[in-house]
């Protein structure tokens, strides 16, 4: 990994799980990772749901929008993770590929939205050790 590692998130819409993931990411590596999300898709919001539900822990991504998948994005990325997009994401060799299984948090209530709000937190803590642990930058 380089010395400030790039991750993009990718999910169909990029309103839910990539937005709460690179959100977590932010917050909790700050700047030792640059953080990216993508939506094969995008919906015309970030979910609403998924906006309090992170709020609730003090993360503010109101201002979020959805972006759009791009070749470039991939290609300036060291770790795609994938949530759900299925064989939508472009692959080039050199790059790490996860795909987080999550359940999708689209048209669901802020309480169904926690608990994937909290299954990615814990995921993202556990990237951040691997790939900038603290005392890196």
């Amino acid at each position: 990994m380089p010395a400030q590692p790039s991750v993009l998130f990718v999910c169909v819409h990029n309103a839910g799980r990539s937005q709460m993931a690179a959100a977590w990411l932010t917050h909790l590596a700050g700047d030792r990772v640059e953080v990216r999300s993508a939506g094969s898709a995008p919906a015309e919001q970030v979910n609403p749901a998924a906006v309090e539900a992170m709020r609730e822990v003090g993360i503010d991504m109101s201002a979020e929008t959805p972006k759009v998948l791009t070749v470039d994005a991939v290609k300036a990325s060291d770790v795609v993770i994938t949530m759900g997009c299925g064989d939508t994401c472009p692959v080039f060799p050199g790059k790490r590929y996860l795909d987080w299984k999550l359940d999708d948090p689209a048209g669901q209530g802020v309480d169904a939205v926690r608990p994937i709000r909290d299954e990615i937190k814990t995921r993202i803590e556990n990237l951040i050790a691997e790939i900038a642990p603290e005392g890196t930058t």
